[in-house]
């Protein structure tokens, strides 16, 4: 029985002259009207915008967090599947014969620069001291956080969010774009990876609909990139030059102030916009494979003079099990715990209580970021006048678990995942360019579980001696007390002093720099392809009013985060990519779909074009 050929014909309508030129005009000026409309909301009305952002954010939480989980934990399995399958594992990208365009070394080298960068250098301590404070193990009550029993439920969670779910998302996006560029040679853009699902219809308004969730996530993605790196950019400057207006002033624990937030962020984007200009992007470049050196440096400076044998010890550990417990963390989802479903599980004793107390009880207890000992000290009166109040207290508590599991699960780990799904046609996109000539098998593994190790590696060698410094007394809370961004800087003069100290901070520095400029370039880069039907090369002008957009977006987006009673610089780009995040999640969805229908098609066409084949 003979099959269908695929259909390829796609057609992306591009304007054939003019200032958009070699561009499809309908996804240029919604994604540019969609974000500027979203910069003018921000900066003329601030404090609206963060509320309603906030807002919006919270009920896609509520709806949606389960379907955020068992998405992310499917990508990873579906990836597992194909690679370990023969039929499918064994293909080539570009068909039999085809080579490798890079080698192992490049190949990798330029796989980690666009998916690790700047993330690692905020969270390498900042992630591990965290959870190390609060992860669902704390929260269950089975080790108490901040104490020696408490590090290995730290790593379990640490290795999830920057693991191999991570990277399966990534890998997701650019399987599927290059499984079609190379053996079906369609162009390298989102819409591509639909075509087995929807056909011709493709090519019309619903093509344009999914290129631009394409380009709207990965604005806000890398906007919450450059927004974290941004602030750590001003915590090291501020270590070097001491430079009071880059802070807020708080002597404890200083934090970014808006005006240093605002100044790095020109500095830095004004980089990235002359790169494109100038002709510059070269020496940037060349300047980014100083990347791996200078990681290696601050690597070995931890490996000397850090807590090696603490990090090797846990790094083993953690690993087993991470394994372990991989298929719990993929599909334990966590739904929201009602005020009904609190009052239901209540001792007896507890439902006579007033309303109010009840309504004070039920707060504390799904409270993810509280402690047992914190909601003990708030309890109403009436609770405390009762016999044997502190029996009830721990079942009060217990009561709220699954409210507090479900919050901490929607603010970490379904951040995390937001996170990485819109940062996915970026680092999908980069990853497709560079993979041709390699099997399925060679692109999964190589792209999943390679630099994942590495994360782990990093994250338990930095984030393990902050950890050591804590439990021997050392930092006397110094670490846990700065912010995320300043953790690194806090942890590093700890370690060492003197001229090395500066010389390791302007190191850093210069490494944060470079990271957000080539991560800025390149974003405004995949967003130009993809308007461009996938053509590589775009027009300077383009790349420069994408640069001035992701810099308006994450600037108003920065003012409108600290505006309002719960003042966060990077609450609103949060909430943003999080919304901005969750119909590209349904694409990509589809696109597992559409790349499950299109191997097993394929499969069958190759078996019937064997049986075809005359007998020698």
């Amino acid at each position: 029985m003979s099959i269908k050929p695929p259909f390829t014909e796609l057609e992306i309508k591009k304007a054939s002259s003019g200032f958009y030129e070699g561009h499809s005009v309908p996804i240029a000026l919604i994604s540019k009207i969609s974000m500027t409309l979203l910069v003018i909301w921000a900066l003329a009305w601030p404090g609206n915008a963060n509320s309603v952002l906030s807002s919006i954010n919270s009920s896609v939480l509520n709806s949606f967090n389960t379907f955020y989980i068992i998405a992310v934990g499917g990508f990873a399995f579906f990836l597992f599947v194909i690679a370990l399958l023969p039929a499918t594992g064994k293909k080539v990208l570009g068909g039999a014969g085809v080579k490798p365009e890079f080698s192992n070394f490049s190949w990798f080298s330029m796989m980690f620069g666009a998916g690790l960068g700047v993330g690692l250098m905020v969270f390498a301590t900042a992630e591990p001291i965290g959870l190390w404070g609060s992860n669902p193990v704390i929260l269950d009550g089975d080790v108490v956080g901040k104490t020696e029993e408490a590090v290995g439920a730290a790593y379990r969670y640490t290795f999830l969010h920057y693991g191999f779910h991570a990277w399966a998302i990534y890998v997701t996006t650019g399987l599927c774009l290059a499984y079609y560029a190379y053996t079906r040679d369609m162009p390298l853009t989102i819409r591509s990876a639909l075509t087995p699902l929807f056909g011709k219809a493709i090519n019309g308004p619903l093509g344009h609909v999914v290129d631009v969730l394409g380009v709207v996530a990965t604005i806000l993605g890398v906007s919450v990139t450059i927004g974290f790196g941004v602030s750590q950019f001003v915590d090291g400057v501020y270590a070097v030059t001491d430079f009071q207006w880059l802070m807020n002033g708080d002597a404890e624990a200083p934090k970014p102030s808006t005006v240093g937030l605002l100044a790095a962020l020109i500095v830095v984007m004004g980089m990235s916009i002359l790169s494109a200009v100038s002709g510059v992007g070269k020496g940037i470049k060349y300047l980014s494979n100083l990347n791996l050196v200078l990681s290696i440096i601050l690597l070995l400076t931890f490996v000397v003079f850090g807590s090696f044998a603490f990090a090797m010890t846990t790094f083993g550990s953690s690993l087993v099990d991470y394994i372990l417990n991989f298929t719990q963390m993929s599909f334990g989802a966590y739904g929201p715990q009602s005020a009904e479903a609190f009052n239901a599980v209540l001792p007896e004793i507890a439902k006579s209580l007033p309303a109010e107390d009840i309504a004070s009880i039920y707060s504390g207890a799904t409270n993810a970021w509280g402690s047992l000992d914190g909601f003990k000290e708030a309890l109403p009166a009436s609770v405390i006048a009762l016999e044997n109040s502190d029996q009830l207290a721990v079942a009060l508590y217990e009561a709220g678990t699954q409210g507090r599991q479900f919050g901490w699960q929607a603010g970490w780990t379904t951040f995390y995942w937001a996170w990485w799904i819109a940062f996915s046609p970026f680092v999908g996109l980069f990853l497709a360019r560079i993979s041709k000539g390699r099997s399925v098998r060679e692109f999964i593994i190589g792209c999943v579980i390679a630099p994942a190790i590495v994360c782990f590696l990093w994250m338990t060698i930095l984030g393990g001696t902050a950890i050591d410094l804590e439990l021997s007394g050392v930092a006397e809370g110094t670490i846990t007390g700065a912010s995320n961004t300043a953790k690194l800087f806090v942890t590093l003069s700890h370690m060492i002093s003197g001229g090395f100290l500066s010389g390791l901070t302007i190191m850093c520095v210069v490494l944060i720099m470079t990271f957000l400029v080539t991560s800025a370039d390149s974003g405004i880069l995949v967003m130009n392809t993809i308007m461009s039907g996938g053509e590589q090369e775009t027009g300077i002008k383009h790349r420069i009013i994408w640069g001035v957009i992701l810099t308006s977006v994450i600037g108003a987006l920065i003012i409108a985060g600290n505006s309002g009673a719960e003042a966060n610089p990077f609450g609103a780009l949060q909430n943003a990519m999080i919304i901005g995040a969750l119909p590209f999640t349904v694409v990509m969805v589809l696109m597992v779909v559409s790349l499950a229908k299109a191997l097993y098609r394929d499969n069958l066409r190759a078996k019937t074009s064997e049986s075809l084949q005359p007998a020698e």
